[in-house]
C-alpha cells in the first residue's frame, strides 16, 4: 500500500514538473497562458514595418543619412579633416614590415620600440584599420606593357609571362582577397578666442597654421619613433583623405568602379573642360575672385 502510495506521488510531481517545463496549464482542462514574451517580438516587426511604405523608406533617405555623417565637417584643405568646432584631423598611413624575416633580436627590437611608442599615445591620437580589397591590375597592366615593349624577347618568355598573368587574373577572381591598412589618425582643436588677428581672413590662416604645425610634430614624432620599428609612416595628402573616405562608404562599389578610375576621369577636380592654355586659366580664375568679392560687398551693404 504505501508503496502505490509512493509511485502516486511520484507521478503526480513528475507529471507537475514535465507541464511546468512545456509551459503549459497543469491540469488538462485548464487555460493556457498568454505568452507575453512574444508582445516585444511583435511591436518590434510593427515598428520595423513601419520603416517601410511602398518598398520606400518613410524617414530619412540614403543621401540624407549620409550626408548626416559629414554635418559637422567643414572642408579638407591642407591635408587635414577640419570640423566646424576648430578640430583638426591629420592622417597618416603607417607602412608594416616583414616581422617574420627578422631576427630574434631584431624582433624584440621592433616590439620595444612599438610598445614605448603606443604606451605614450593619448586621446587625441586614434588607430584606423581598413580591410580593403587586394588589386592586382595596375602590376598585371604594367607587365603586360613591359612585354609589348619588349621586342627581343624569346618565345618562351613571352609564352611564361602570358601564363603568369592569366594566374594572376584567375588567382583574383576565384575569391576576393584583403589586405589591412593601418592609419594614424591625430586630432587637435584650436581655440579661436586665444589667437589675435586683425581681420576674418587673418583669423582663419592663423588658426590652420596653428593646426598643421601641432599636428605635423605629432606625425613626426609618430614617424621617428616608429622608424626604429622598421615601420615607414607616410602623411596623406588631400587627395589620400578623398581615397581612404571613398573606400570607407563604398565598400563594395570600390570593386569595380575603383578610386584610380576617379581620378583619371578627372571626377575630382573642380571645373571639368577641354584642354585651355594657362593665360585663360589664369583669366578664368580672376574673375571667379571677382565675383565672390562683389558677393562679399553686397553681403557687407546688406548687414551694414
Amino acid at each position: 500500500m504505501k508503496d502505490l502510495l509512493f509511485m502516486g506521488l511520484f507521478g503526480i510531481a513528475l507529471w507537475v514538473f514535465v507541464r511546468i517545463i512545456e509551459k503549459k496549464p497543469i491540469l488538462p482542462w485548464g487555460k493556457p497562458k498568454e505568452n507575453f514574451d512574444d508582445e516585444p517580438t511583435q511591436k518590434l516587426n510593427v515598428k520595423k514595418n513601419k520603416k517601410t511604405k511602398n518598398g520606400a523608406p518613410v524617414g530619412e533617405s540614403e543621401t540624407e543619412l549620409f550626408k548626416s555623417l559629414f554635418r559637422e565637417i567643414k572642408e579638407i584643405n591642407n591635408h587635414m579633416i577640419r570640423h566646424r568646432d576648430n578640430k583638426f584631423v591629420l592622417i597618416a598611413e603607417v607602412q608594416p614590415a616583414n616581422y617574420f624575416l627578422q631576427s630574434q633580436d631584431e624582433q624584440e627590437s621592433m616590439d620595444a620600440a612599438e610598445e614605448k611608442y603606443y604606451a605614450t599615445l593619448d586621446s587625441q591620437t586614434v588607430i584606423y584599420l581598413q580591410n580593403r580589397y587586394i588589386d592586382l591590375s595596375e602590376p598585371i597592366e604594367k607587365m603586360q606593357k613591359e612585354m609589348k615593349e619588349q621586342d627581343d624577347l624569346p618565345p618562351a618568355a613571352v609564352q611564361y609571362g602570358t601564363d603568369m598573368i592569366n594566374d594572376l587574373i584567375q588567382w583574383q577572381r576565384a575569391m576576393p582577397r584583403f589586405e589591412t591598412k593601418r592609419y594614424l589618425l591625430f586630432v587637435y582643436q584650436v581655440d579661436a578666442k586665444n589667437i589675435t588677428a586683425d581681420d576674418k581672413e587673418e583669423l582663419e590662416e592663423k588658426i590652420q597654421e596653428k593646426a598643421f604645425a601641432e599636428l605635423y610634430r605629432r606625425f613626426n614624432a609618430a614617424k621617428s619613433a616608429l622608424r626604429k620599428s622598421k615601420k615607414e609612416v607616410e602623411m596623406l595628402t588631400r587627395e589620400g583623405i578623398v581615397e581612404l573616405l571613398y573606400y570607407t562608404f563604398n565598400r563594395r562599389k570600390a570593386l569595380k568602379n575603383k578610386f584610380k578610375h576617379i581620378k583619371e576621369q578627372e571626377m575630382l577636380a573642380l571645373f571639368v573642360t577641354a584642354d585651355q592654355d594657362s593665360r585663360r586659366i589664369e583669366m578664368v580664375k580672376e574673375r571667379i575672385d571677382d565675383e565672390f568679392a562683389r558677393k562679399d560687398q553686397e553681403a557687407e551693404k546688406t548687414a551694414g
